[in-house]
């Protein structure tokens, strides 16, 4: 079976904008999706990048005119300036890592009403309601909130390591088992070829 490592942060406006994409061109391979939330914050100084507060003027206009157009592709809502951005992805981070472990639900699902919830529904996602509301509705015990805390923690700085290790330097990022990357929502297409034989 492929497989697919997901590196992504709870705080990309263009992970959001991958909405289930990556999911279902998953399922259409039959290809398995491991779920690697990390500290993108933490990585962008390490890979040679910049946070965004120190972000030339260029760039973070740039940023803005890709957002606008890649929004207007997919037809999803957007907040461009949240209320709640950046917050504390960790709390997030760490229950999709407990819902991962955990099974039983739509890790999709939880991952992308999560997204949701900052990008479109201006809700704070690292306050413990707003993540219990998006566990439930994927299929998972709201209670993995305040459970597998040292072991997300754990992982999460596992995840940056790895990435960093891995060659990914921004998110959302895809690799397949044959080392396959693809960096952006707006790759998913070439993910897509490239698992049917393609490119």
């Amino acid at each position: 079976m492929t497989h697919i490592d997901y590196y992504f942060s709870v705080l990309s406006p263009f992970t959001y904008l991958a909405g289930t994409r990556l999911e279902e061109i998953a399922a259409k391979h039959g290809a398995e999706i491991t779920y690697r939330p990390f500290d993108i914050m933490a990585a962008f100084p390490r890979t040679g990048g910049a946070l965004p507060k120190d972000r030339h003027k260029s760039r973070l206009e740039y940023r803005m005119q890709e957002l606008k157009r890649q929004r207007a592709k997919v037809d999803m809502p957007i907040n461009f300036r949240p209320a709640h951005w950046p917050t504390n992805a960790a709390p997030a981070s760490y229950a999709i890592i407990a819902a991962q472990n955990a099974g039983g639900g739509d890790l999709g699902a939880l991952t992308h009403s999560i997204l949701r919830a900052c990008w479109a529904e201006e809700k704070d996602i690292a306050e413990d309601d707003v993540i219990r509301e998006a566990l439930s509705g994927a299929g998972f015990d709201p209670g993995l909130v305040e459970s597998g805390l040292l072991t997300g923690a754990e992982t999460y700085g596992a995840n940056l390591e790895r990435a960093v290790d891995s060659g990914v330097f921004g998110a959302p990022f895809y690799i397949t088992d044959q080392d396959e990357r693809f960096w952006g929502q707006d790759r998913l297409e070439d993910l897509d070829l490239h698992l049917a034989g393609k490119i």
